[in-house]
């Protein structure tokens, strides 16, 4: 069996592998696919962490290793969630996701790990085998001599369940044994779970085991425990960390000394290092492994991959911009907790204040996800759950899908919400790091910049006093509050306003930037640029949704950016582009 067999990339140096006396491996994402019971509990999980005074703990975004886990961190930390490209992609293990948000804090990821136990218990017992012919090439595997085990996060009562029935239950007496997590002091990556697999094994030496898992933090739980290191590409990982770690092995020595695709490439490695030895005069295993090798089973597919949203026009179809006005949270700022909290309060008045019989008809609403929210208010006078895990409306989006058109209604809910909103408000933090820095870069290029928001002033003042201790007072040229005009967003008395104030004509060159339909509405009515700030990350098919553009929802965004890099990047370009012009 030729290297070329292997049909990854990555070449396989024979010369340099242990041979296996036993096979270790991880259990989900390598052996069966947990990931629908998995990815339930995370969700569960993640809104729990104020509760379980985890927010303050994330590792701060300076201190990350890389970009991505940056932006998972702020997007946990803002939403509550895993960020939608994850979801979409299902690659990640919670391990991973832990370690990433609580790096260097045991103690934290001890304390997300348990309560992810509590919730998986609501959803364990969905497990499948990652691939066809698990079984198939795991009894090869034993019929050649080699001891196979897992060594695993999965807590044992998790695992023995999962072992029992996956399969119909016909892989439970394979393994020579297995370790979980509650079986030993700590997680991966620490190497404990390895340790005490080799320890049952019968003691045989670290590098006559193999260690075969699907993460980073596989990668490095083997490298400390001194084992084999196999990567399981089997969610077809591409350009990412292995091609990274490979050609930089002196800088990351936990990097994988094999990498396969399937279980068949994992057969054809040791059938290549068989023949390897062979050709030396050696003998490897107790039978050939071309007489023991199952049939080929296909591999996994990999995931369908997530599809971005694609807005952005030619940017010369774009007015240069000469002023840019904001809105205040959920763009520029954070203050999602306190807008939620102070919303969980005021639902349960709308009785005594008269506006449950306002509300509108399923026939009224945008959407059926509009409909079902209507419908949730008016029979349990809360949001509905979906709208608390996700994060990723406003209060004034939200009032909007309740009441509609009734401008009086929906400024008896703006009052009742201030009301709350006292008890609540006072954390207040940049939605990105580098937001002032963008906001004192657009003024430095000669760009106004102001605020526009449905926050009453007494809130928005002291917002803008606490947000990273008073270092944005003063950036602003213009700011206009939602009691500062009869009527609020999706009106355009704000932006006119604030218009009037500079002393500057409607028109396309001003921007206005804002994260909901509502701030898109009023860029569309005042007859200015309006840019959609995709901080939640929504889909193109969710942007679609939203954004019909049809004649009853006719308002649309000129343009989508999904962070303020990206955003500041088209500034510059489309100003770069018009002065050649």
């Amino acid at each position: 069996m030729s290297e070329t067999s292997l049909k990854n990339r990555f070449v396989v140096d024979y010369d340099s592998l242990p041979a296996p006396k036993a096979l270790l491996f991880d259990w989900h994402g390598t052996l069966v696919d947990t990931l629908d019971a998995m990815y339930s509990a995370m969700e569960e999980m993640l809104p729990k962490l104020e509760e379980l005074d985890l927010v303050g703990r994330l590792t701060p975004e300076a201190d990350c290793k890389n970009d991505e886990n940056a932006k998972l961190i702020r997007y946990i930390r803002i939403f509550r969630r895993l960020h939608p490209k994850i979801l979409a992609e299902r690659r990640v293990s919670r391990t991973e996701i832990f370690n990433a948000v609580f790096e260097s804090d045991p103690d934290a990821r001890r304390i997300a790990h348990n309560a992810y136990n509590q919730c998986y218990r609501s959803h364990y017992g969905e497990v499948k085998p990652f691939q066809e012919g698990v079984l198939e090439y795991l009894s090869a595997i034993k019929a050649l001599g080699i001891k196979i085990g897992v060594a695993t996060n999965r807590s044992r009562e998790f695992l023995d369940h999962e072992l029992s029935i996956v399969d119909g239950g016909r892989w439970k007496n394979l393994f020579d044994t297995t370790v979980c997590a509650d079986d030993v002091p700590e997680y991966k990556p620490s190497p404990d779970v390895i340790h005490q697999a080799v320890v049952r094994l019968g003691g045989l030496e670290e590098s006559s085991v193999w260690y075969v898992g699907d993460s980073h933090t596989d990668m490095i739980t083997a490298y400390h425990a001194g084992v084999t290191r196999v990567f399981f590409n089997g969610a077809h990982w591409e350009e990412r960390w292995i091609d990274r770690i490979i050609a930089h092995r002196v800088h990351n020595p936990e990097s994988p000394q094999l990498v396969v695709d399937s279980f068949e490439q994992l057969i054809d490695a040791l059938e290549g290092l068989q023949t390897s030895y062979r050709s030396k005069g050696l003998s490897l295993f107790d039978e050939p492994v071309n007489r023991l090798r199952p049939r080929p089973y296909p591999p996994r597919e990999p995931p369908p991959k997530r599809i971005e949203p694609d807005w952005h026009p030619a940017l010369v179809k774009l007015t240069k911009p000469r002023f840019i006005l904001f809105d205040w949270h959920a763009t520029l700022v954070d203050t999602l907790d306190a807008m939620y909290h102070a919303v969980d309060d005021m639902i349960p008045e709308f009785e005594s204040l008269g506006l449950v019989g306002r509300l509108i008809s399923a026939e009224q609403s945008k959407s059926p996800e509009d409909a079902k929210l209507v419908e949730h208010v008016l029979h349990y006078q809360e949001l509905h759950p979906k709208v608390k895990v996700d994060r990723k409306i406003s209060r004034t989006d939200i009032f909007e899908v309740l009441f509609g058109d009734d401008q009086d209604a929906k400024q008896i809910a703006h009052s009742a919400f201030t009301h709350h909103y006292r008890n609540h408000f006072g954390t207040v933090l940049p939605f990105e790091p580098n937001v002032r820095n963008m906001l004192i870069g657009l003024r430095e290029i000669g760009l106004g910049v102001g605020v526009i928001t449905n926050r009453d002033r007494e809130f928005y003042i002291e917002e803008l006093e606490r947000v990273e201790s008073r270092a944005w007072v003063g950036l602003f040229d213009t700011d206009v509050c939602g009691d500062d005009t009869p009527r609020r967003k999706p009106h355009p008395d704000q932006i006119i306003k604030a218009c009037d104030t500079m002393g500057l004509p409607i028109s396309k060159n001003i921007w206005y930037v804002g994260d909901s339909t509502t701030d898109i509405i009023a860029a569309s009515t005042a007859g200015v640029t309006g840019v959609f700030f995709n901080g939640a990350q929504w889909d193109q098919s969710w942007l679609e949704k939203i954004f019909p553009g049809n004649e009853r929802y006719p308002h649309k965004p000129d343009v989508v950016v999904n962070d303020f890099s990206e955003f500041w990047a088209m500034v510059l370009t489309c100003m770069d582009l018009k002065r050649e012009q």
